[in-house]
Parts: C-alpha cells; sequence; structure tokens
C-alpha cells in the first residue's frame, strides 16, 4: 500500500490498541486492514473462543464483530475459518524475498 508505484501511492497510518479515540479514527478510514488477535476488537482477524460444540472444543471468530461492522463497510470479507490461502501466498512470497535479499 505504501510502495511508491502501482499498486500503491496509498496514505497509510498504523495504529496500536492503545491508540486514543481509536473508534473514531477507524470510522475515518477508506480502508481498515485487522490484525490484533482480540475478540471483536474491532467489532472485524481470527481469534480462537472455546466453543464445547465443536469437535475440537473450539471455533474460530474474527477480530471483527461480523454482526453489525457489514452495516458500516461497504465491503468486508468473510472469515472462513482459518488463515487463508492469500496469507499463506503472501507469508511464502515475503520469506523468498527475504532470503533472496539475505543472499546478494
Amino acid at each position: 500500500m505504501m510502495r511508491k508505484a502501482f499498486p500503491g501511492n496509498a496514505t497509510v497510518t498504523a495504529h496500536h490498541s492503545r491508540t486514543q479515540d481509536l473508534a473514531t479514527i477507524t470510522r475515518q478510514a477508506d480502508m481498515l486492514i485487522a490484525a490484533i488477535e482480540r475478540l471483536h476488537f474491532v467489532m472485524v482477524g481470527i481469534n480462537r473462543v472455546a466453543d464445547s460444540t465443536h469437535k475440537n472444543g473450539y471455533r474460530l471468530v474474527g477480530d471483527v464483530e461480523s454482526e453489525t461492522v457489514p452495516t458500516k463497510a461497504s465491503q468486508i470479507t468473510p472469515m472462513l475459518g482459518g488463515v487463508g490461502p492469500m496469507t499463506v501466498e503472501m507469508l511464502m512470497h515475503n520469506t523468498f524475498q527475504a532470503c533472496d535479499r539475505a543472499n546478494r
């Protein structure tokens, strides 16, 4: 998002869970990327919650509270139950890039 070429050239701000008035800041965002691992922190990530009705004893829920956010957001990607293929692909991509840079 921040690179000086397409795709990129975006103004990106990063905030911490203790940023003052974070709710107001996130409401002003054109795009919000949440990766905080705290249940329903943004009322939008992924967390493990105890659930005895599931075979493994837990279920996965997002960092975003997906019941109310769709009324505020025009687009939202679903939390499908785990780390998705794009996350894995980007992790591998970044790992190979780091390895390549380290061996130059």
